[in-house]
């Protein structure tokens, strides 16, 4: 069985893209959250800087993440946000090791 894998996307707006950055990433949301092995597409700012976006992901597998980084919606964003970075996103992909109760000890 195939092991999941946790990705913690961060993204910075240039200012006055924040509003940009926020409606595309949104907007890609469903077309992900379609996408085989999506288990968890998640948006977030962090509090206090409103051009720090932070993507929490779950997949189902290394193989499903590729998937996803290759497929439409993530090439439709790239397009979309090219110029409206400070600089490249930062990922982050890590292995679950799940501890204490079963619901709260993993994603």
């Amino acid at each position: 069985m195939a092991e999941p894998c946790v990705v913690v996307a961060t993204m910075v707006a240039k200012p006055g893209q924040e509003e940009l950055v926020e409606t595309t990433l949104r907007a890609a949301a469903s077309a992900v959250h379609a996408e085989p092995g999506c288990l968890l597409y998640a948006l977030h700012r962090k509090a206090g800087e409103p051009g720090r976006f932070v993507m929490i992901e779950k997949w189902a597998s290394k193989e499903a993440l590729r998937a996803h980084g290759q497929g439409a919606a993530l090439r439709q964003v790239g397009a979309a946000l090219g110029e409206a970075l400070a600089g490249a996103p930062e990922v982050s992909v890590f292995e679950p090791l799940p501890a204490g109760d079963p619901e709260l000890g993993a994603l």
